[in-house]
């Protein structure tokens, strides 16, 4: 289990990487948003993937090393949040990059052939 979710994680930022090196603003955007995702998934890895597992109880008597850790779940979702609205905020720059320069072109140029 580990092993797979190591290489799709591995998969996904490479994926992202190779987005961004690509000339246009959406794939920059998409390789980035590829990349904030293998993050999260990374992030939510580290605290130990628990199948049928409460992540919180109320009863005292119970062992806590029984439940799983509330923490990166938490980290996930405010991660989540935060690149949803830095996702939004690069498409209206991209959009507004787009209208005063005529070009989606990473640096504004079409390359001349």
């Amino acid at each position: 289990m580990e092993l797979v979710l190591s290489i799709a994680i591995g998969v996904v930022f490479g994926s992202g990487i190779w987005l961004i090196l690509r000339p246009r603003t959406f794939q920059l955007i998409a390789g980035l948003m590829l990349m904030s995702y293998a993050v999260n998934l990374f992030i939510f890895a580290m605290g130990r993937l628990w199948v049928d597992k409460p992540p919180i109880t109320l009863t005292p008597d119970v062992d806590p090393a029984l439940f799983a850790d509330p923490l990166p779940q938490g980290l996930v979702l405010t991660a989540i949040v935060i690149g949803f609205a830095t996702t939004a905020l690069y498409l209206v720059i991209m959009i507004g990059a787009r209208g005063l320069t005529g070009s989606d072109h990473v640096d504004g140029e079409e390359p001349r052939e």
